[in-house]
């Protein structure tokens, strides 16, 4: 599996009169097998004649379908386990699905970039590590490293090493990095979730300037006040398959419903 870095054709029946979509999830399955986290004894190796180990399959994803067009940001909602971060994975080109196909018109970027850090150096450093992983030359770096510092909040923080970083730190560095680039095609883990009430603020006015500048963008994220703040369509998957889709409203209304929580709306 991978993501084509060409619009999808309209024999993949994606083109809507003018409108050409930027992401199409065609029928996703993911399937992983886990295996019994036991060492055979030879008698039972003996006694199965040497057959491999026995696993159990876990449908993570199950016959997703979704259309994603230029402008929109498309929000995944669910418990945990019901598939979300599979299906960003997935969306990313990250994880080949077990059936069916992903097409986007240019590479999707997921947010963070935090597997292509290095805990042993510093903030400072990691942002030309991470933003060369995105792609970018050194001198675009540094044309924006004052702004990536700034957005972070990290402050005198920023010449430590990343291992003397909280999860929140880490994360905010993440997104700060990961966000420069403005992708076409921008895919956003619980980003949202770290930091205080002014992180939560810059993310989501950030997220908005992506959308604004007809970038795409996916969001699984717990914070369902941010959800119908800035999102313009919802999906709420469970156990890997879409419950529901459309209005955020109304999806994260079923949604709380259903699993009997609320959100303030902030």
């Amino acid at each position: 599996m991978g993501a084509d870095t060409e619009p999808v054709t309209a024999q993949a029946g994606q083109q809507v009169g003018e409108r050409r979509p930027a992401v199409v999830v065609d029928d996703v399955h993911v399937t992983y097998r886990v295996y019994e986290d036991v060492k055979p004894t030879l008698r039972k190796m003996l006694a199965r004649r040497f057959r491999p180990r026995e696993y159990r399959a876990i449908e993570a994803v199950r016959g997703v379908s979704i259309t994603a067009y230029p402008g929109e940001a498309v929000a995944i909602l669910g418990r945990n386990g019901s598939g979300k971060s599979t299906l960003l994975r997935c969306a990313a080109g990250l994880l080949p699905p077990t059936r069916g196909a992903v097409y986007a018109r240019s590479i999707p970027v997921l947010l963070g970039v935090n597997a292509a850090l290095n805990p042993e150096l510093s903030g400072r450093r990691n942002i030309f590590l991470g933003g060369t992983a995105l792609g970018m030359t050194r001198k675009e770096v540094e044309a924006r490293l004052s702004e990536i510092i700034d957005f972070s909040g990290l402050g005198e923080f920023i010449d430590m090493p990343m291992r003397a970083y909280s999860s929140g730190m880490k994360a905010r560095l993440g997104f700060a990095v990961a966000s420069m680039v403005e992708p076409d095609i921008l895919l956003i883990d619980e980003a949202l979730a770290v930091g205080d009430a002014e992180f939560h603020q810059k993310s989501q006015q950030r997220i908005e300037e992506l959308i604004g500048g007809a970038g795409t963008v996916f969001l699984v994220s717990h914070s369902l006040g941010i959800v119908t703040e800035v999102c313009t369509r919802a999906i709420w998957l469970d156990r890997g398959r879409i419950e529901l889709e459309g209005d955020p409203e109304e999806v994260v209304a079923a949604y709380e419903e259903s699993t009997g929580t609320a959100h303030s709306g902030e």
